[in-house]
């Protein structure tokens, strides 16, 4: 049996676009085997894209009686992405609200504080980007993008995520290198850090393919040249489109799949079944019969 999985998703919980039986629906119809609901977790503070903490228990009592009324079609679980943000949020300050969870995504999207208190949300637009890295850290994106990796491996330490969500989301806005060359020591030796911490601490790198059909970018999260590091450290990868919307649900795996192929990624995780497990792949899907 060879088909897709996916992940990391959200719906109307969140920023997504639509109710999640929408979603479920659309997965049987594409073919899946196994769905992850991984709306962003509340972060204590009013935003536009997290689930507000007054809907938390409604988005996990609907995603249990999806799982329910749909386990004759398809395997559904439990997730959330859940924001890391020092001595402030993660999944360990909130254990008890996520009891129920089957996995969790654990991201970064949140940089330090501006002088009134706001937290610098690093991928809402680029003129925020830039009013963050310019009021924060003084216009220096060595020190910008070093923090990130900071707080990436913090969350890495103290939550210990299932899965670890767009790692290098620090590039977002850096299209062809506008505010750092990638290539530069520092900015690798702080990626190489972080694979160290995941190697030490565990966890699945996903490769995200958003940006790719999202924004039009070549590269994916994380870039290639990172997913070569994951390869040598034998650090497992998985294959997320992050989708927003029912139709993106697989957006960007047949671009991503021959680039992994190119580099050595001979099989990626997947849950099923209710357990990890490595599967071999191709433009087609995971080969679920090929379970090791």
């Amino acid at each position: 049996m060879q088909a897709w999985a996916n992940y990391h998703s959200h719906n109307h919980f969140c920023d997504g676009s639509d109710d999640p039986v929408i979603y479920v629906n659309e997965a049987i119809k594409l073919g899946l085997v196994a769905y992850g609901f991984s709306s962003h977790a509340p972060v204590g503070f009013e935003t536009n894209w997290c689930i507000p903490g007054n809907k938390l228990d409604e988005y996990i009592n609907t995603v249990i009686k999806l799982k329910e009324d749909y386990k004759s079609k398809i395997q559904l679980f439990l997730g959330l992405e859940i924001d890391f943000i020092p001595d402030f949020a993660g999944y360990t300050r909130n254990l008890n609200k996520y009891s129920q969870l089957d996995y969790f995504i654990g991201s970064v999207h949140f940089v330090d504080q501006f002088e009134n208190g706001n937290h610098w949300n690093i991928d809402t637009s680029f003129e925020l980007f830039q009013d963050g890295l310019k009021q924060i850290f003084k216009g220096d994106i060595r020190k910008a993008a070093t923090r990130f990796y900071e707080i990436t491996r913090q969350m890495l330490e103290e939550d210990r995520p299932d899965i670890i969500g767009h790692l290098d989301k620090i590039k977002m806005f850096n299209n062809k290198g506008h505010f750092f060359n990638e290539n530069e020591k520092w900015y690798v030796d702080q990626v190489d850090l972080t694979i160290d911490k995941i190697k030490q601490t565990g966890g699945i790198v996903e490769v995200n393919t958003r940006g790719y059909y999202k924004y039009q970018q070549p590269d994916l999260y994380p870039g290639l040249w990172i997913v070569e590091k994951l390869v040598k450290k034998g650090i497992p990868l998985m294959i997320n489109s992050d989708s927003h919307k029912p139709d993106e649900i697989i957006g960007g795996f047949s671009y991503a799949t021959p680039l992994l192929k190119e580099i050595k990624v001979n099989e990626v995780f997947a849950l099923y079944d209710k357990k990890w497990g490595s599967y071999s792949y191709s433009k087609q899907g995971l080969k679920f019969n090929l379970i090791n």
